[in-house]
Protein backbone atom coordinates (compact mmCIF):
# COMPACT_ATOMS: atom_id res chain seq x y z
CA UNK A 1 0.00 0.00 0.00
CA UNK A 2 1.20 3.55 -0.91
CA UNK A 3 1.48 6.36 1.72
CA UNK A 4 -1.39 7.75 -0.22
CA UNK A 5 -3.61 4.70 0.19
CA UNK A 6 -2.43 4.88 3.54
CA UNK A 7 -2.78 7.80 4.56
CA UNK A 8 -6.85 8.08 2.86
CA UNK A 9 -7.39 4.98 5.26
CA UNK A 10 -6.30 6.72 8.14
CA UNK A 11 -8.38 9.84 7.47
CA UNK A 12 -11.56 7.25 6.47
CA UNK A 13 -10.69 5.95 10.09
CA UNK A 14 -11.13 9.39 12.00
CA UNK A 15 -13.98 10.41 9.34
CA UNK A 16 -15.82 7.33 10.25
CA UNK A 17 -14.97 7.79 14.11
CA UNK A 18 -16.38 11.72 13.71
CA UNK A 19 -19.55 10.42 12.19
CA UNK A 20 -20.02 7.86 15.03
CA UNK A 21 -19.40 10.61 17.58
CA UNK A 22 -22.20 13.31 16.13
CA UNK A 23 -24.70 10.34 15.17
CA UNK A 24 -24.04 7.85 18.25
CA UNK A 25 -22.17 4.42 18.42
CA UNK A 26 -25.26 2.64 18.38
CA UNK A 27 -27.12 4.56 15.70
CA UNK A 28 -23.47 4.72 13.54
CA UNK A 29 -23.29 0.33 14.35
CA UNK A 30 -26.56 -0.11 12.12
CA UNK A 31 -25.07 2.33 9.12
CA UNK A 32 -22.49 0.86 6.66
CA UNK A 33 -20.20 3.21 6.89
CA UNK A 34 -18.14 2.88 3.77
CA UNK A 35 -15.96 5.50 1.53
CA UNK A 36 -18.21 5.65 -1.17
CA UNK A 37 -21.55 6.54 1.84
CA UNK A 38 -23.29 9.72 1.20
CA UNK A 39 -23.57 12.10 4.10
CA UNK A 40 -27.58 13.08 3.90
CA UNK A 41 -29.17 9.75 1.73
CA UNK A 42 -26.81 6.70 3.44
CA UNK A 43 -26.38 7.78 6.64
CA UNK A 44 -29.24 9.77 7.03
CA UNK A 45 -27.21 12.69 8.44
CA UNK A 46 -29.31 16.19 9.31
CA UNK A 47 -27.47 19.76 8.71
CA UNK A 48 -27.39 19.72 12.64
CA UNK A 49 -25.36 17.11 12.45
CA UNK A 50 -23.31 17.74 8.88
CA UNK A 51 -22.31 20.94 10.68
CA UNK A 52 -21.03 19.25 14.00
CA UNK A 53 -19.19 16.65 11.89
CA UNK A 54 -17.84 19.61 9.90
CA UNK A 55 -16.69 21.25 13.32
CA UNK A 56 -14.70 17.79 14.39
CA UNK A 57 -12.95 17.48 10.37
CA UNK A 58 -11.92 21.51 11.36
CA UNK A 59 -10.34 20.65 15.14
CA UNK A 60 -8.64 17.32 13.47
CA UNK A 61 -7.44 18.85 10.09
CA UNK A 62 -8.39 22.43 10.47
CA UNK A 63 -4.33 24.21 10.58
CA UNK A 64 -4.31 22.45 7.07
CA UNK A 65 -7.75 22.54 5.30
CA UNK A 66 -10.41 24.97 4.97
CA UNK A 67 -13.28 22.83 5.03
CA UNK A 68 -16.13 25.57 5.57
CA UNK A 69 -14.70 27.19 2.75
CA UNK A 70 -14.54 24.55 0.05
CA UNK A 71 -18.23 23.48 1.49
CA UNK A 72 -19.30 26.67 0.77
CA UNK A 73 -18.20 26.81 -3.05
CA UNK A 74 -20.27 23.98 -3.35
CA UNK A 75 -23.76 23.99 -5.04
CA UNK A 76 -26.67 22.61 -3.25
CA UNK A 77 -26.71 19.51 -5.23
CA UNK A 78 -22.87 18.70 -4.61
CA UNK A 79 -23.68 19.06 -0.73
CA UNK A 80 -26.53 16.58 -1.09
CA UNK A 81 -24.27 14.42 -3.19
CA UNK A 82 -21.27 14.56 -0.87
CA UNK A 83 -19.79 11.35 0.18
CA UNK A 84 -17.17 10.33 3.09
CA UNK A 85 -14.82 9.86 0.03
CA UNK A 86 -15.08 13.20 -1.05
CA UNK A 87 -13.99 14.81 2.07
CA UNK A 88 -11.05 12.20 2.11
CA UNK A 89 -10.03 13.15 -0.93
CA UNK A 90 -10.36 16.98 -0.06
CA UNK A 91 -8.07 16.35 2.98
CA UNK A 92 -5.30 14.43 1.41
CA UNK A 93 -5.06 17.21 -1.53
CA UNK A 94 -5.01 20.18 1.07
CA UNK A 95 -2.58 18.07 2.74
CA UNK A 96 -0.46 17.46 -0.05
CA UNK A 97 -1.08 21.33 -1.51
CA UNK A 98 0.14 22.72 1.61
CA UNK A 99 3.12 20.80 1.82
Amino acid sequence: MDSIEKQKEDIFKSLKNFIAEVVGEDVAEELNIEPESVFTRDLEMDSIEIVSFAEKVKAAYGDNIDFNGWLSGMEMEQLINLSINDVVNYIVDANSSNK
